[in-house]
C-alpha cells in the first residue's frame, strides 16, 4: 500500500521504519495536512497524519475526491477529525487506542512535583548566584486530595501513582473503573464534588461535546482556592482566558499545561524568531505558576513504538481485509 506520512516529525523515522514490517510504500512529509497541502496525497492509498493536522470536512472531500480510502491516525484522540464527512465519504479512519498510559500519567506527576517544588523559579535564582530559600516552598502531597477527571487508563496509572504517594485519590467519570478499585482505595464523586474537595486537579479525559470546557468560569468558582490544575488530555477541556481570571483571582495557585486549545499553529513548530501573533498564549505564557509543555507528553520510547506498531497493524488489516480493528 503507498502511505504518505504528513506531520514527520525527526523522532518519527526510525519508529516508523521498523514498524513497517510488510514493507509498504512510506512517503514521509515534514508538511502539516491541511486544505492546501491536501493534494499531496493524489496517488496514494492511504495517510497517516498527527494531532496538529487538519481533517476537516474540507479537507476531507479533497481526500476524497484524490482517491484516500483509509486514515491511519498516530494519536488515541480523534477530535480533530470530522468523522461523519469521512464516513459519507467511504473513507476508514483508525485510531491507536492505547499506546502507553504512563507516558502521559509520568509527565503529569512532572508538572505538579515541578510546580510544587518551584524547581524553575529555584533553577533561575541559583543561577543568578541566589541561593535564599524563601520563595521556594512547596507542600508535603502525603495526605493530599487529588481529582482524576476520567479514570480510562491514563488516568487510572496517575490514580496508582498518586496513591503511591500517600494521596486521597477522588475520581469523576461516568462509569467506574472496577480493576482500579481492586487496586488502590478510590472514590468516585461527582465532578461539583471532586472540585470542592481537591487539592489538585487532574485532566485525562477525551475532548467531545460533553468536555469542551469542562472547566470554565463556572467549574473555577468550584475549585478549592488554591487548587493546582493539571492537564495533560486536550486543550479545550479548558476555557484559558477563564483559567487566567482563575489565576488573577488565587484560586487555582499553578497550572501544569501540556496542551493548550489554539495550539495547532504553535506546537511541533520551529518558531524561533518568529513573532507569535496569539495574545491569549502570550499572556498565558507570561504567568509565573504556569508550566507549559508543548504537547509532550506522550513522548518515550515506549509511547513511540506503541504509536508506531499500531498505526502500521491498521494499514497492515487495511491492505489484508479493507478493515481494521481500529476503525471509528
Amino acid at each position: 500500500m503507498k502511505v504518505l506520512y504528513y506531520s514527520t516529525h525527526g523522532y518519527d523515522y526510525s519508529f516508523a521504519e521498523n514498524a513497517n514490517t510488510n514493507q509498504h510504500q512510506v512517503t514521509f512529509s515534514e508538511e502539516q495536512l491541511n486544505i492546501t497541502t491536501a493534494q499531496k496525497a493524489n496517488g496514494f492509498e492511504a495517510i497517516s497524519v498527527f494531532t496538529s493536522d487538519i481533517l476537516s470536512s474540507e479537507v476531507l472531500a479533497v481526500l476524497g475526491k484524490i482517491g484516500v480510502k483509509y486514515i491511519a491516525l498516530r494519536s488515541v484522540g480523534h477530535d480533530h477529525v470530522d468523522l461523519e464527512k469521512a464516513k459519507a465519504l467511504g473513507i476508514k479512519v483508525a485510531n491507536v487506542p492505547a499506546y502507553s498510559p504512563y507516558a502521559i500519567a509520568e509527565h503529569a506527576v512532572t508538572l505538579l512535583l515541578a510546580l510544587n517544588r518551584k524547581l524553575l523559579l529555584g533553577q533561575q535564582l541559583m543561577q543568578q548566584g541566589d541561593f535564599r530559600l524563601d520563595q521556594l516552598i512547596g507542600f508535603d502531597l502525603h495526605g493530599k486530595t487529588i481529582g482524576i477527571v476520567s479514570t480510562g487508563k491514563i488516568g487510572a496509572a496517575f490514580a496508582r501513582i498518586m496513591h503511591g504517594f500517600g494521596c486521597k485519590i477522588l475520581a469523576y467519570d461516568v462509569v467506574a473503573n472496577v480493576e482500579l478499585e481492586k487496586d488502590i482505595k478510590i472514590n468516585y464523586t461527582s465532578f461539583e464534588e471532586l472540585c470542592k474537595q481537591s487539592d489538585i486537579v487532574s485532566l485525562c479525559c477525551p475532548l467531545n461535546e460533553a468536555t469542551k470546557y469542562l472547566f470554565n468560569n463556572t467549574s473555577f468558582s468550584l475549585l478549592k482556592k488554591g487548587c493546582i490544575l493539571i492537564n495533560t488530555a486536550r486543550g479545550g477541556l479548558v476555557n484559558t482566558i477563564d483559567l487566567m481570571k482563575a489565576l488573577d483571582a488565587g484560586i487555582v495557585a499553578a497550572a501544569g499545561l501540556d496542551v493548550y486549545e489554539n495550539e495547532k499553529p504553535i506546537f511541533f513548530q520551529n518558531l524561533i524568531g518568529k513573532e507569535i501573533e496569539d495574545e491569549v498564549y502570550n499572556k498565558l505564557k507570561s504567568y509565573p505558576n504556569v508550566l507549559i509543555t508543548g504537547h509532550q507528553a506522550f513522548l518515550t520510547n515506549e509511547a513511540l513504538n506503541g504509536i508506531s506498531n499500531t498505526t502500521f497493524s491498521n494499514i497492515n488489516q487495511w491492505a489484508l481485509n479493507g478493515s481494521s480493528g481500529n476503525d471509528l
